[in-house]
């Protein structure tokens, strides 16, 4: 930022002191726009020689002329984007123009934002990509470029869009996938390409289903092997409710799932009501008669 202002206030005073210090002469052809990088030809008028300054937002250039033909910029000179101040000075006069450097035609890099990086499948919606594309030399390319986003899974068909850059930039929505596992995510501009890991776990427990049998003066209860939705196995550590009602008392215990499966023991009560949860998930109900 510094840098910046101090640029801004050297071109001030270079081009503001100019006008009342020297006579105007001559005139200078100058492109009315350049490619960021791309040589150029500035023609000058007059005799002898002169100090040659190309003033801009981040970069100063400036470089001894001979005036009355062109002055040749190799491929290189001017870099940065955005509006530029020229003057070739002499002692005596000064000659001013202006030049808008643009960014280079063709992507160089990509600056890719995928979120979040871990979620529950089968969400519409869920992932978030966010590509920026930027030239050789670090300048955003404004001028409209068809992005292609693609999710990819383990299995299955990937998800593509196709998005037109706005302002250098191109989001887009992605639905999380079916099945559980490391997804990839992939942003690509022209021969330019950036991937980004998306780890997909699974979702809420879904038919949540158990069986209890006496055991001695107990009852066992268990789960059967606890799937989401899409099928994908509930990982181990999920906790899960089983809770018994019976006249005058509530029993309960909250286990994690072990390989996938849940087991806990209550005590055996007649004419109890056996449930079980996990987190909002309600399974079946078993009444006790025994």
């Amino acid at each position: 930022m510094r840098l910046h202002l101090a640029l801004i206030t050297g071109a001030s005073l270079l081009f503001g002191a100019l006008p009342g210090a020297f006579a105007q002469s001559g005139s200078l052809s100058v492109p009315g726009t350049v490619e960021a990088g791309a040589g150029f030809s500035i023609q000058t008028t007059g005799s002898g020689s002169a100090a040659l300054y190309i003033v801009g937002p981040s970069q100063v250039f400036k470089q001894e002329v001979r005036l009355g033909g062109p002055v040749m910029l190799p491929a290189g000179s001017i870099t940065h984007a955005g509006h530029y101040l020229v003057a070739v000075v002499t002692p005596s006069s000064k000659q001013t123009a202006s030049l808008d450097v643009l960014p280079a035609a063709e992507p160089a890099s990509i600056s890719f934002l995928a979120e979040p990086s871990r979620l529950p499948v089968d969400l519409r919606d869920a992932i978030t990509g966010a590509a920026y594309i930027f030239d050789s030399y670090a300048n955003l390319i404004t001028r409209p470029l068809p992005v292609s986003f693609k999710l990819s899974a383990p299995s299955g068909a990937p998800q593509v869009q196709t998005v037109t850059t706005r302002n250098g930039a191109a989001w887009v929505r992605m639905n999380s996938t079916p099945q559980r596992g490391e997804d990839t995510f992939i942003a690509q501009a022209g021969s330019i390409s950036v991937s980004r890991s998306v780890h997909q776990v699974a979702g809420d427990p879904c038919q949540l289903t158990m069986s209890a049998h006496p055991s001695g003066p107990q009852l066992e209860l268990e789960t059967n092997p606890v799937r989401d939705c899409s099928g994908n196995p509930v990982p181990d550590g999920t906790i899960v409710t089983f809770t018994e009602s019976y006249d005058g008392g509530l029993s309960s215990a909250d286990v994690p799932l072990k390989r996938g499966i849940a087991k806990a023991y209550l005590p055996a009560h007649p004419g109890g009501v056996l449930s079980v949860a996990s987190g909002v998930v309600l399974g079946n109900q078993i009444h006790w008669e025994k």
